[in-house]
């Protein structure tokens, strides 16, 4: 991604749009510029990965993340040649798997939004 191309990313939580974390991080990146598409409860692994292929999102992440949910999601991703998105979890669940960003409970949103520029 060049610097003036705008990182596309989509958020979930657990609670849908009403989650607390999902909400401070979608108005984060949006006020970094970047474009953000806050999603209901991530039903399945499918439905979200479909949402983050549909909006060809450069990122997608996770208030919270079942490792169910995340395996499945980075599965279909990878089967749907999406294995390019940035998937991250807000959260202190545990260590995620291989090549998926972890911010803990508390990480500035703005460290999160330069993560993810990085990325």
């Amino acid at each position: 991604m060049t610097p003036v191309e705008r990182l596309r990313v989509v958020v979930a939580g657990p609670d849908g749009q009403d989650d607390p974390r999902a909400v401070a991080l979608a108005r984060a990146l949006r006020d970094a510029g970047a474009e953000v598409v806050l999603t209901g409860v991530p039903a399945s692994p499918d439905r979200l990965a479909a949402t983050v292929v549909q909006e060809d999102a450069d990122a997608v992440g996770l208030a919270g993340a079942p490792p169910r949910l995340l395996a499945g999601l980075l599965g279909r991703l990878a089967g749907d040649g999406a294995d390019d998105v940035t998937v991250f979890v807000l959260g202190d669940d545990g260590e995620p798997p291989a090549g998926v960003l972890r911010f803990p409970d508390g990480t500035p949103p703005d460290d999160v939004v330069a993560a993810l520029r990085r990325a």
